[in-house]
Formats: structure tokens, sequence, C-alpha cells
């Protein structure tokens, strides 16, 4: 068989397996509770695994990976960023917000945003922390849609609007069946099959090169001075500011919806420890793999038109049809992965936070499902008419969201009393300037855009907070 033949019927067998996983989940579906939180029974290896694999999507396998290879070694900042708010999110805020959904019984981040509030405010916080998810996610979700198109267009003689399609079709397919038990399931086995690539593409590649030593006079010989920079050349407060700035990717961990669930569902504490030592593993393995993997794609391929796309000029070199096409489907998985979550967690803010459809439980259900193809059709035609690199893509929602969300889930989890106006005017205003950033010129590791709204959120908080009596 030739490469293409054996690529499709590996892609046809794990979609199968996927749709299969969302029939059964389909049967432990009988709620609000178990659509958006799994009944509250999620396991340590299903919790990790599934919270990993979401939190990294494309943007890790291909955007990383291009970041790498562009960027040179000032990248692991970047990585380090994301593997430091891992640590905080499931070491400080999962105990935490585990407690407080359970004994408050909320069902969203959302619910957990308003806490506490009343009346026409609430109200405001409501609606807008459910548009930001939903406007975010568009632009989330069409990112993956984009690492898809980018999957099949690199395999197949396919355009890249129908790559779209056939891949947002599969991922709303079993997120529809069985809600939050297809999704974390599902998500499990794609997160296993991204640790593997992890794995075993860089080390194909390192010997390739000749090990270590090839490694480093190869990478000596291809680079530029600021590639070879651990601050991209810059010095003094230019290179704090790339440092800092990549290390401020971080915070946009602490406004996640599809990775905050995961905290909410968890079974109990012994099943949150256990999770923790899962999770640090398979950051440790997937960041610093995928990091390797640009740098040393940069030796053996000096020149790649499209620096996303160095994953799969290293698969189709270095490995036979049959481990490629596994190592495509582990693209795929990543896209997945994160697009399913977000597709749950917005269908959550129409159906439960804005209360349409509280009539009645099952129309609740319907009405998330039908919230749910709206945001693919939407992300589609994102993806198709608004092209954008995925890791610009990615980092502005990641960004955003943390932004909006982050100051008041941790003031809220300290057991801070805040003001209704004062939770509003975070959000807002942590949002409006991530996007105001984001539409203004780069700055040394985008300090502005990653840590300035943040910060300006924890103030408006500070000053926000309510006196004891």
């Amino acid at each position: 068989m030739d490469s293409t033949t054996v690529v499709i019927i590996t892609l046809v067998v794990y979609k199968a397996l996927l749709i299969a996983i969302g029939f059964w989940a389909s049967s432990r579906t009988r709620s609000e509770e178990d659509f958006f939180l799994g009944g509250r029974k999620l396991g340590p290896v299903v919790a990790a695994v599934s919270y990993s694999s979401s939190a990294s999507s494309a943007w890790t396998l291909l955007g990383l990976s291009g970041a790498a290879y562009v960027l040179g070694v000032s990248v692991v900042w970047i990585a380090a960023g994301s593997f430091i708010g891992m640590l905080v999110a499931w070491f400080w805020i999962a105990p935490r917000l585990m407690a407080f959904s359970r004994r408050h019984d909320h069902l969203t981040l959302t619910e957990f945003l308003a806490h506490d509030t009343s009346g026409g405010l609430r109200r405001a916080i409501v609606i807008t922390v459910s548009v930001i998810v939903i406007f975010s996610f568009v632009f989330y979700v069409a990112a993956q849609f984009q690492g898809a198109g980018n999957t099949f267009a690199s395999t197949f003689d396919m355009s890249m609007a129908n790559a779209i399609i056939i891949g947002a079709l599969i991922i709303m397919f079993y997120t529809l069946l069985g809600g939050f038990w297809a999704v974390s399931v599902t998500d499990t086995l794609q997160g296993l099959l991204m640790a593997f690539t992890a794995l075993l593409l860089p080390l194909a590649a390192l010997a390739e090169v000749g090990g270590v030593d090839g490694f480093v006079e190869g990478l000596r010989a291809v680079s530029t001075p600021a590639q070879l920079s651990w601050t991209a050349s810059n010095a003094g407060l230019l290179a704090i500011g790339v440092i800092v700035g990549s290390l401020s990717i971080g915070f946009g961990t602490y406004g996640q919806p599809h990775l905050l669930v995961r905290f909410m569902a968890l079974r109990d504490e012994r099943a949150m420890r256990q999770a923790r030592v899962i999770t640090i593993a398979w950051y440790g393995v997937v960041f610093s793999g995928m990091c390797f993997l640009g740098l040393v794609g940069h030796v053996l391929h000096a020149s790649v038109s499209n620096p996303e796309t160095v994953f799969f000029v290293l698969t189709e070199s270095l490995f036979t049809p049959l481990l490629g096409s596994i190592l495509l489907a582990a693209v795929l998985s990543a896209i997945m992965s994160t697009a399913d979550s977000q597709l749950l967690v917005a269908a959550s803010a129409i159906a439960h936070d804005l209360g349409l459809g509280r009539e009645h439980p099952q129309r609740k259900l319907l009405v998330s499902r039908l919230t749910i193809v709206g945001l693919v059709l939407v992300a589609v035609l994102v993806a198709l008419f608004l092209p954008e690199k995925i890791f610009s893509r990615v980092l502005f929602a990641w960004s955003a969201l943390g932004a909006a969300f982050g100051p008041t889930l941790f003031f809220r989890l300290v057991g801070a009393r805040i003001k209704p106006g004062g939770v509003w005017l975070a959000i807002l205003l942590g949002f409006g300037l991530s996007v105001l950033f984001y539409l203004l010129p780069n700055t040394p590791g985008d300090i502005l855009e990653r840590l300035v709204p943040f910060a300006s959120g924890v103030v408006v908080l500070l000053f926000s907070r309510q006196r004891s009596t």
C-alpha cells in the first residue's frame, strides 16, 4: 500500500474508535451535571491526561515546534511559563476550586465567577463572561480547525476547505453524543498518543542528526546569533521583557474554563493528588519534546516554507508510512482534544449560564447540542475566511481568557469579598486590554498582551474589596 492509503486506513480506524467512545458516553449522560461535569466522578488518569491534552492542542505540536524553529533557544521561556502555570493550577487552584464548587453546587466557571452576586450586576457578569467565552472560543476552535486543515493538506491532495470541514464534523459528532464523558475519555486517548509522539519523533530526529554532539554543532551552524541567545539577542530591560513576557503565558492558564472544569469534576482529593503527578510527567515530555523538535528540525531542514509544518516535514523524512500515519493521528488528537472541550464549555455558557431552555432539563441538553453545532459552523467560517497563524490565534484567546477571569478566580479562592461592580469591571478591563494590545505592534516577549491586562484586573479587585464588619 502507498503512504496515502495507510494514512487513510489509520485515521478511519482512529475516528471510528472516537465515535464509539461517544456512543458509550451517551449511555452515561442522563442529567445536566453528567453532560457538563461527568457527575463529578473524574478519576486521576482521565483528569490529568484530558487536562493536559486540552491545554496543549495544536499550538504545542505545531505552534510551539514552529516557534522553536524560528525563535531558537529563547522559546524555552514560553514552555517554562506554561509549565509554571500548570503547577500553580494543580497545586493551588485545584483543591480550592474542587471544594468551593462542590460546596456551592457550581456546574460552570461562570457560576463561580458570579458567586455571591445578585440582581442586575449578577446578570451583567453572567452575560459578559458568556460572551467572552463564546467569542474567544470561536477563534480558539478556528485555530484547531486550521491545524486539522494543515494536517490533511500535508498528507492528501485535499483542499483546505474540505479538510477543515471533515475535521469539524468528526469533532462535533462525538461531542454531541456524550458530553463531558465523551470529551474526557477521548481526550485521554488523544493525550496518550500525543505523549508517545513527543517522545518518539524527537528521539528519531536526534539519532538522524548524529546524537547530542551532532545536534549542538548543527544548531550552531544554521542558527543566527539571536536564535542562539536565551534572550533573542536582547539586553537590559529588553531582555527582561522577553523573559517576563514569555513566562507570563502561564497567567492564561488561570482563566481557561475548559481546564478549570476538570478540577470541578474530580472524584476526590486522592484522585487530585495522583493526577498532579501524571500531569507533571505529561507536560515534561510533551513541552520539552516539541521545543527540541523545532530546534533539531532547523538543523535537519534549514529552510521550511511554513515553520508550523516542521512536524510534518520531519515525520515524512524520518518514518515509514505506517508509523507516520500514527503521528499524523497524534496531531489530529491534539486538535480535537482542545476543540471538543471548548465546544462543551461554550454550550454550557448558553444553555446553563444564560438560562436558555431552563424550563426543562432535557431542553437544556438540546440547547447545548444546538449551541455546539452553531459554534462549529462559525469557527469553520473564521478558519476559512480569516486565516491566521495557529500560534498567534491561540495565544490571543489564551491570554484574553486568563486576563478576564484569572484575577477574580484567585480573589474568590482566597476568600476575599469583592463588590460585584469590581468583578464586572475587572473582567471587562482584562479582556478589553488583551484585545487592544493584540491589535497593537508586538512588544518584547509580548509582555503588554500577556501581563498588563491580568495585572490591571488584579488592581481593580484590590480596590473593590468589601471591608469586613
